[in-house]
């Protein structure tokens, strides 16, 4: 089973950064596309950005500019830089892996899930 343990989120002012990491952990075999999506109050998830494990990135046309998402492959960790976060950008912020574990196949994993809050 592949665990996925999210860090890094908090209340930060409009215009503030925060940065979120997501390690990955257990007997994984590979890796193929890491990321994040979120979910706000009322709304259904929506994904952020992805990185595969080339390095080619993905991203949420409204984060485009402002946020990177970056991984080491070593670690098996992956990275969300969020610059001049604006208030639509509160949610809850969960971390995603589609990995091939032991005795799962390749399958697609889900952090708990870290609070981002911004204020005015």
């Amino acid at each position: 089973q592949v665990q996925l343990v999210e860090s890094g989120g908090g209340l930060v002012q409009a215009g503030g950064s925060l940065r979120l990491s997501c390690a990955a952990s257990g007997i994984i075999f590979s890796i193929n596309s890491m990321g994040w999506y979120r979910q706000a109050p009322g709304k259904q998830r929506e994904l952020v950005a992805t990185v595969t494990g080339g390095g080619s990135t993905n991203y949420a046309d409204s984060v485009k500019g402002r946020f990177t998402v970056s991984r080491d492959n070593a670690k098996n960790t992956v990275y969300l830089q969020m610059n001049s976060l604006k208030v639509e950008d509160t949610a809850v912020y969960y971390c995603y892996a589609n990995a091939y574990g032991l005795g799962h196949g390749t399958r697609d994993y889900w952090g708990q899930g870290t609070q981002v809050t911004v204020s005015s």
